[in-house]
Parts: C-alpha cells; sequence; structure tokens
C-alpha cells in the first residue's frame, strides 16, 4: 500500500473490510478529490500506479465513482472552499486545436470520399450505364498523348 494515498484496489477491499469510516469530498483547484477516513487519520484516494492524489474535474463524476466503485453512499463533508475550475498545474496543449482541425477534416473528406464512392457504385450499378471498353480508352489516351506531344514540340520550336 503507498505511503500518501490509497489507491482504488486498495480502498475496495478496505471498504469490504469495514476499514473505512467514512469519506470526504475536497475541492481543489482544477477539480474534487476524496479524503478517506481510515482510523484516526485521512489519505487521499490516489490513482493507480502513482502516489499522487486522484481529481476528478467533474463533481458529478467523482460522486459517481464512489458510489458506484467503492460502494461508499454516504460522505461525511462536501468542502468547495478551495475549487476553482482552472488547474493551477494544468499544462496546455497549443497543438490540440490543430489536432483537433485536422480530426475534423479528415473526418469530413471521409464522408466525402464514402459518397464518392457510393454515387460511383450506384451509376455502375445502372443498367443503362454505357461502359467503355479497355481498347477504346487506350485509343482515345493514345491520340490525346500524341497531339500533346505535338503541341510540346511547336512551342520548344518557337511557333
Amino acid at each position: 500500500m503507498s505511503e500518501h494515498t490509497i489507491d482504488t484496489a486498495m480502498a475496495k477491499r478496505l471498504v469490504e473490510a469495514a476499514a473505512i469510516r467514512g469519506a470526504s469530498i475536497i475541492g481543489q483547484p482544477g477539480g474534487w478529490s476524496v479524503m478517506l477516513k481510515l482510523g484516526m487519520s485521512e489519505k487521499p484516494l490516489g490513482t493507480q500506479r502513482t502516489d499522487k492524489p486522484r481529481l476528478w474535474r467533474s463533481l458529478d463524476r467523482c460522486i459517481e465513482y464512489v458510489t458506484s466503485e467503492l460502494h461508499l453512499s454516504r460522505f461525511d463533508m462536501l468542502d468547495a472552499t478551495n475549487y476553482s475550475h482552472e488547474s493551477a498545474t494544468r499544462q496546455v496543449r497549443p497543438d490540440a486545436a490543430e489536432r483537433m482541425r485536422k480530426a475534423h477534416e479528415a473526418a469530413a473528406h471521409d464522408q466525402w470520399f464514402r459518397e464518392q464512392v457510393a454515387q460511383a457504385v450506384a451509376e455502375a450499378d445502372d443498367p443503362n450505364a454505357e461502359w467503355v471498353s479497355h481498347e477504346t480508352v487506350k485509343a482515345d489516351m493514345q491520340r490525346q498523348r500524341e497531339s500533346l506531344m505535338a503541341r510540346i514540340e511547336q512551342k520548344a520550336k518557337g511557333e
């Protein structure tokens, strides 16, 4: 068990053993934390792999987590004295807006592409669709290439 915090797995075992006498929800800059009363001491509910107190941005989510995960239905105290919406240690991600813009562009392109494919499939399945043979397309492209090469040669000669 951690020296400073109690992780969720340990808290569940302590609740089952009736070792937790109560819980308080404490407001902090950036969110809400949970203090568990264990005997005569209080320890914060911590994260799984670090010895840091767990922080929820939403009071509703915090209460939901404690009631559904830890099965604690009663709180001794709800202290919002130090709560503020913005965290003093919150890391701002300047690339987040650009990342989201690119994600929205990609989603829009994906939707457009799927619509184009669906339209092409519908046209191909249409019984009135006119099909052009491969040989006809090759001959037409050869004529276009020859015409383009002739124009390039005229430009090169300065005509």
